[in-house]
């Protein structure tokens, strides 16, 4: 071994300038270093080591002082990676999580093969080919579902309501998780796409979404949804904004330490629509790729942006082949938008002495110019035209989500109405709302309120500063007053904890794309967004620099 490593470091040596010969005996002299001490620990550790473990969690510990989006791929990781990519796998077609000691169905894809066999929501998995389910977690259940196309699987389930078993023998299929899950008419003129993903084919599915909206001869604009969506294929990014802007418009370019990082991405097909009025939705969960489409719309002043700040990931990755099928997800440039600007918001290549890399200081971001002449930063993400407030969600509705009381109450919604009212636009009568508030009662769902947390924070103040008694027992006595009172707050956020319940009651009859469209009727960027694709001269003046 050290014979051999004595050749690699020769070889190194002389096929490099004496710049770089220092850097290369010290790669050299370091994998030396780590393939000896791993002998040693073989030989002489007490226990018997994990080879696989030991290695991978050296490769991650590597890692971790680069940047989070530079990942060591193992095979067994492989499937998950591609689906990422592709949006394809071989399955049964169903979202699936654990409540109590069971894994259960908890949304099943229509049209493929769960939601053709029968299993809904809420169906309980208790054998996978006679293996007993409750025996895996989640992830392992989710390979055991998995498999080639074609393949016979039996599942062996406990209907949600009823409790009856049932044993159901069906094909898995090839699945392919759409990129647009939904798109439609939000009212008689503004049209709406909702985008998920950039996995393969994202590009044809919006630009199929646009011209079936333009079917609509009122259509006046369009709503371009990229919220949560956390990026994916650079390539389907740039394919998109096409969609909207003419051949040949430069979108993207990348810098990097090698030439070959170095490049241009130009729009390279024909346009479905350059005129179009069109607004963008970010959060801060838009990403990567929903960053290079909102940023280049915004800097190209080819529409709207509306909502809140994007996360800020300005860095491109690619995937090296390593042994073993493993793979090598590493970062190789940062990309620049068509105004210039890097968007990457965290610094990584300078950290604190504790590790920590910081966000790009407000000082030292810089100003460029959009298309028509208006001012954008670097460094922070895209900042949105018109900026709206988050949607906070209360600690209550986050309890009776996590507790998971709005998904069985749905389950229950489900098997005593065969039917529902106007899916798209469902929403709940005070006496359902009722139903709710009694089909809680003896359940669990504690939760603690913020100002409950500050005052907790402030009781440990007073007692470690030893005040006195009576200081004490203001702090007791204003304890009491604050406590919540569940049934007050179910009250209190009723139109709150109704947004999360009809969504989830009609995914039981019309799936993701039901409750995408319900999500519609209440959503304050939404309203926004129609408002000012209504207003022509305003969407106008908003594209143009101000003089």
């Amino acid at each position: 071994m050290k014979k051999l490593f004595t050749i690699l470091c020769l070889c190194l040596l002389l096929n490099v300038n004496a710049a770089d010969q220092g850097r290369y005996f010290e790669i050299a002299k370091n994998m030396e270093l780590f393939t000896q001490l791993y002998k040693e620990l073989n030989t002489y550790y007490v226990d018997d080591i994990d080879p696989n473990k030991l290695m991978t969690d050296g490769i991650t510990k590597m890692l971790d002082g680069l940047d989070p989006f530079t990942n060591y791929i193992t095979g067994a990781d492989l499937d998950e990676y591609q689906l990422q990519t592709t949006g394809k796998y071989g399955g049964i077609g169903a979202r699936i999580g654990k409540i109590g000691d069971r894994v259960v169905i908890t949304d099943p894809y229509e049209g493929y093969p769960a939601q053709k066999a029968g299993l809904e929501s809420g169906d309980a998995i208790l054998e996978i080919d006679g293996k007993v389910a409750t025996k895996y977690n989640s992830d392992e259940v989710s390979q055991l579902l998995k498999g080639e196309p074609g393949t016979k699987i039996t599942v062996k389930i406990q209907k949600a309501i009823s409790n009856e078993q049932k044993t159901i023998t069906f094909n898995r299929e090839e699945i392919k998780i759409e990129n647009v899950p939904y798109s439609g008419m939000i009212n008689d003129k503004i049209g709406y796409i909702k985008l998920t993903m950039f996995t393969d084919n994202a590009a044809q599915e919006v630009q199929d979404a646009l011209k079936e909206l333009k079917k609509n001869p009122n259509i006046k604009g369009v709503v371009l949804d990229l919220r949560g969506n956390g990026g994916g294929l650079l390539n389907e990014a740039i394919n998109i904004c096409n969609t909207f802007v003419d051949k040949g418009t430069n979108i993207v370019s990348t810098k990097g330490k090698i030439p070959e990082s170095n490049m241009q991405y130009p729009t390279t097909g024909k346009p479905v629509d350059t005129d179009i009025p069109l607004a963008v939705l970010t959060d801060g969960g838009s990403a990567s790729a929903s960053e290079i489409v909102s940023g280049s719309i915004q800097d190209l002043d080819r529409g709207v942006i509306i909502g809140q700040n994007t996360y800020g990931k300005g860095l491109v990755q690619v995937t090296r082949p390593i042994a073993y099928k493993s793979k090598l997800k590493v970062t190789i440039s940062k990309y620049y938008i068509p105004s210039g600007r890097c968007i990457q918001r965290i610094d990584y290549s300078h950290r604190s002495l504790e590790g920590v890399a910081s966000a790009v200081p407000d000082s030292v971001r810089k100003e460029f110019k959009t298309r028509s002449g208006r001012t954008v930063k670097d460094g922070a993400g895209i900042e949105p035209d018109i900026k709206t407030d988050e949607q906070r969600i209360s600690p209550l509705s986050i309890a009776l989500y996590t507790n998971n009381h709005i998904f069985q109450f749905a389950n229950q919604y489900k098997h005593d109405h065969s039917t529902l009212r106007d899916a798209n636009k469902f929403s709940m009568t005070d006496e359902e709302y009722n139903q709710f508030t009694d089909f809680l009662k003896g359940k669990d769902y504690d939760y603690t309120t913020p100002s409950e947390v500050k005052l907790t924070d402030l009781k440990k103040t007073i007692k470690d500063d030893d005040y006195s008694a009576e200081v004490q027992k203001v702090i007791t006595d204003l304890e009491v007053q604050i406590k919540h009172d569940k049934s007050k707050d179910l009250v209190k956020y009723k139109p709150e904890i109704k947004r999360l319940i009809e969504q989830e009651i009609v995914s039981r009859y019309s799936f993701e794309k039901g409750r995408i469209a319900n999500s519609l009727k209440d959503d304050i960027d939404i309203k926004k967004a129609v408002e000012v694709l209504s207003d022509n001269s305003r969407y106008k003046m908003m594209l143009t620099a101000q003089k």
